[in-house]
Parts: structure tokens; C-alpha cells; sequence
């Protein structure tokens, strides 16, 4: 069964509303469909109705940005089965987390000499009930002239290193990884070669990971290369760890198109997406 396991949209950072997101992956001949916005599971309810549309199995998800020390891993998150008030509590916690956050952020960029708000910010979202992310007040401050895009300003003063980067609030891995297996979900390590570590510091921390209950990798993935691809499907063998894929589409006229690279799930992933 062809499968995007990583996709989003309007809820988090991405330009495209559920609907014409499920529309997309049919369209491409997706068949297992994953939403997986940056911390909040708010498409779910809509990704059932639209996928139900179109012959599509969905599969509720999402993105948690976590850390390990000053290293951003990203952690995705699939089926949650059981204990869904303390689920909601953690999500909940991500959304108030994320407002303080821009708010350190908004502090250390007004100091740097740029002109925002955190109200500006906020009104970026195109849900209020959804955290803030940190390209909201890139695609703000962009948009008042202090970088040509928002992925120029993000380089420039929110990524790791510069004036107003900000780990406020963000949980750690062990944490993260502990509430999916509390919440009976399937926790897959995003993109692995974007994370910037050496390869061989990089497999012992996913071997710490896989004790604290990680379940895959996501070795299929719309930037790895060939080589890459290869590599981390060794390593997910290697380890005993599930092989997820996925495109992480953005942008209904972005360069990853949902449904790209092609990745066909396997049976014992399957079941656990599905069940």
C-alpha cells in the first residue's frame, strides 16, 4: 500500500487545508495518509471525513520537536490507542509551551533592533487553538522587510546559534517518546540525515532511543539521497526498528509533493498504523 506518513498543513506550517491536502494524495495515489502537523493533532477529525472521500485509510499523526542536549530531533507520532486525557494534556502543554516561546523569541529579536509583536505572531496562525510556530514569526518579519523570505530570516536569526534562538519549553526525547508509548502510538525518528550530528554519535543515540521505546525511522524520506535512503533502512534492520517514509510536503506549489519518494508500507507496520 503506497504511503505519506508525513504531511502538513494550515494547522501547523504548511499553505494547503486538510481537504485539499487528502485531495493531493489521492491524486498522486496515496492510499495510507498521515497528517502530521508540528505539535497538535488538530486535523485529525477532518482527515477522517475527507479521506473517507476518497478511498484513503488515514492515519492521525504529528510532529514533536524535541531535544537531546542542543540538537532538534524530530519525532513523529502515530495511533494513539489509550489514555487520551493525559494525551490531550500533553498536547496542551506544547501549545502554551509554544506561546512562551515566541514570547522569549519576540523578546531576544526586539533587542536585536526587529519590530514585532507577539500579537502579530499569534495572528499568523491559521487556527488559534494551535501552537505558534517558529516560521509564524519568520513569515511576519519577512513580511515586514528584514529578510526576502522567511526561510532567509529563519536562517538568519532563529535557527540554532543566532541572537533569538529559543528552546523554551521544548520537551526532551525521553519525555516525548515515553507519553507515545503511554498513549499506545508508534513513534518513528524524522528525516535522520537532517539531524546534525555525526552518523556514528547519531546510531548511538537512536540505540538510547530505542530503549526508551522508539519504534522506527523514517529512512524514506523526500531530501535523502539514494545512499542515505540505503543506509538508514540498514540501520532500522540493524536495530530492529520499523521503516516509515514520507515527503514532508509543505506547500501546495513546493518542491516535495505528498506521495514522494513512493513508499509502500510494509504488513507489520500496517497493522500497527491501523489497529
Amino acid at each position: 500500500m503506497r504511503a505519506d506518513l508525513h504531511v502538513h498543513t494550515l494547522y501547523s506550517d504548511g499553505d494547503a487545508t486538510v481537504k485539499e491536502t487528502v485531495r493531493r494524495a489521492a491524486e498522486n495515489g496515496v492510499k495510507l495518509l498521515s497528517v502530521t502537523d508540528h505539535d497538535t493533532l488538530k486535523a485529525s477529525a477532518e482527515l477522517k471525513k475527507e479521506c473517507a472521500l476518497h478511498a484513503i485509510t488515514p492515519v492521525v499523526g504529528a510532529e514533536i520537536s524535541a531535544y537531546e542536549n542542543s540538537v532538534k530531533l524530530h519525532i513523529l507520532f502515530y495511533n494513539p490507542t489509550k489514555n487520551f486525557t493525559q494525551l490531550n494534556e500533553f498536547f496542551n502543554k506544547l501549545k502554551l509551551g509554544s506561546v512562551k516561546r515566541a514570547e522569549d523569541i519576540v523578546y531576544k529579536l526586539n533587542k536585536c533592533g526587529v519590530s514585532v509583536t507577539i500579537d502579530e505572531v499569534a495572528a499568523q496562525r491559521f487556527c488559534e487553538d494551535t501552537p505558534i510556530h517558529s516560521m509564524h514569526i519568520a513569515r511576519v518579519c519577512a513580511k515586514k522587510g528584514y529578510a526576502s523570505t522567511p526561510f532567509g530570516f529563519y536562517e538568519k536569526y532563529l535557527a540554532f546559534g543566532k541572537e533569538a534562538f529559543s528552546t523554551v519549553c521544548r520537551p526532551n526525547y525521553k519525555d516525548t517518546l515515553e507519553i507515545i508509548n503511554y498513549c499506545g502510538g508508534i513513534s518513528s525518528l524524522a528525516h535522520p540525515a537532517r539531524i546534525d550530528m555525526p552518523q556514528d554519535e547519531l546510531l548511538k543515540l537512536i540505540n538510547k532511543m530505542k530503549l526508551c521505546g522508539l519504534c522506527g525511522i523514517e529512512a524514506v524520506y523526500s531530501s535523502h539521497t539514494f545512499n542515505e535512503t540505503a543506509y538508514y533502512k540498514e540501520i532500522a534492520k540493524q536495530t530492529k526498528l520499523l521503516i516509515t517514509g514520507g515527503s514532508d510536503a509543505h506547500f501546495k506549489d513546493g518542491a516535495k509533493k505528498i506521495g514522494f519518494p513512493e513508499f509502500e508500507v510494509d504488513g507489520t507496520l500496517l497493522q500497527r498504523l491501523t489497529k
